[in-house]
């Protein structure tokens, strides 16, 4: 993809997130709304793409620009910032708010994880690469703070759960069942990590200690996974054009988009978060849009 469509890709991003965050504000979900209730809301034509986001420290929205190589920070009146990453084509994908007050997220292709200020600044913790299957690197992913004080992250490449201190501490840990390729990551309201497993359709549990069980949900190839306020954890089936729900025993159900996105592949959702209106907010890759699911 030229660097045009990907400069007009990250334009609609923030067009969507702008729209989002104002719909945040003046409205929520209907208190009658039942669990699974879908709500889109369109990017401009032909652009979109949107990858990572979280809330962060400073009452602002953080994400991962792919196309710029950037961090974007979006307020909640719609003013817009980027900050470069220094290590160019560095694949930014996951971020999160760390325990330290700073953003954390992943460079994919940097093989880094990276950690931003506030204000911007940006430092980078490089990962081994020894038994990862790319030449980028481990292919770090997904990232979330864990109950623990650390950082948490999925290795693509590498198989793995990686787990971070805020000096930049590194402790791998290797996922069971080969090939897995794991992409998102969140902390489970068991006070574990949770992880989804895209290339074999898995859910993953992880202790702090490094103990893993996988439940097998789907192999429409589960992305994106965050806690709901229902106590369950919520994940993307990407190919499944559908939203996925587990339970901390390992029950699994799933709720189809109301659309396909015109793409025969559907609408291809990918990160998902909790939202502070108590329903969960998630991407669609193909559909250039942000959709919203309640869980109650």
């Amino acid at each position: 993809m030229n660097h045009s469509r990907w400069r007009s890709h990250l334009t609609a991003l923030l067009t969507a997130l702008i729209a989002c965050v104002g719909l945040l504000s003046l409205s929520s979900a209907p208190a009658w709304a039942k669990a699974g209730t879908i709500t889109e809301f369109p990017t401009p034509t032909g652009s979109g793409d949107p990858i990572g986001i979280t809330a962060g420290p400073d009452g602002n929205l953080w994400f991962t620009a792919l196309s710029g190589n950037a961090i974007g920070r979006i307020t909640t009146a719609g003013s817009f910032t980027a900050f470069p990453i220094p290590t160019a084509s560095s694949g930014p994908q996951g971020i999160t708010a760390g325990p330290d007050g700073n953003l954390w997220f992943t460079e994919r292709d940097g093989n880094k994880i990276g950690r931003i200020t506030p204000s911007g600044a940006i430092i980078e913790f490089p990962l081994p690469k020894k038994d990862c299957r790319s030449t980028n690197g481990c292919q770090p992913q997904e990232i979330t703070a864990g109950p623990d004080g650390n950082l948490w992250f999925t290795e693509r490449a590498g198989n793995q759960i990686g787990r971070i201190t805020t000096s930049g501490s590194l402790t791998e840990f290797p996922i069971p069942t080969q090939s897995s390729l794991p992409e998102g990551i969140t902390v489970g309201p068991d006070g574990n990590l949770w992880f989804a497993e895209f290339n074999i359709g898995n859910i993953g549990r992880i202790t702090t200690a490094g103990l893993v069980t996988e439940f097998h949900v789907s192999t429409s190839g589960p992305w994106g996974i965050t806690a709901g306020s229902d106590g369950n954890l919520w994940f993307t089936l990407s190919f499944g054009n559908s939203i996925g729900r587990i339970t901390t025993g390992g029950s699994f159900a799933s709720f189809p988009l109301p659309t396909r996105c015109g793409n025969k592949f559907g609408c291809k959702p990918l990160g998902i978060a909790a939202g502070p209106d108590g329903n969960l907010w998630f991407t669609e890759f193909n559909g250039d849009k942000i959709g919203r699911i309640t869980t109650q």
